[in-house]
């Protein structure tokens, strides 16, 4: 899309979204964006402590925004399960797989897979599985993929394509 930009995102109300590591850079935007059109929006955060900072600026950025904190260290395929199964809520519409890392010295995850392969894939992978079954409760949608931080994108749209 040519000139595409955020003012061009449709009215979210009634939208529930998840969006992996929102406390920063392209998460952090687009779940404020998100949450100024009205959706509620649930930030996945490895750090809870700056999960909470970001709350707090999107409120602040957008004035009676509902956004919400939930653990999530997609290097852990516990705390994947874990907050598949406390998360987002009775809804989701939307789930935006943007947490990711990049060359890092050789580390493991908790289930001794190599960290970036385990976070950007597989982590994401497994978190998409889980949360499969709300979204399609969540009634027809479409899904797509951006790539500029590996960024994945499920939900539904009102858009015309």
């Amino acid at each position: 899309m040519k000139g595409w930009t955020a003012s061009d995102i449709p009215d979210q109300t009634g939208r529930t979204a998840v969006v992996t590591g929102a406390n920063s850079g392209l998460g952090f935007v687009t779940a404020r964006e998100l949450a100024r059109r009205g959706a509620q929006v649930v930030l996945a955060c490895r750090s809870e402590a700056r999960g909470a900072e970001a709350a707090q600026r999107i409120r602040a950025q957008a004035p009676g925004a509902y956004v919400r904190v939930a653990p999530l260290d997609l290097a852990d395929l516990k705390s994947v399960r874990t907050f598949a199964a406390e998360h987002p809520g009775d809804r989701l519409d939307l789930l935006i797989n943007n947490a990711g890392v990049m060359a890092l010295p050789r580390r493991s995850t908790a289930d001794g897979f190599e960290m970036q392969f385990g976070v950007n894939h597989l982590g994401h992978f497994a978190l998409t599985g889980l949360l499969l079954p709300k979204l399609l409760e969540a009634g027809p949608g479409r899904g797509w993929s951006a790539c500029p931080a590996l960024c994945t994108c499920w939900g539904r749209s009102t858009r015309a394509t």
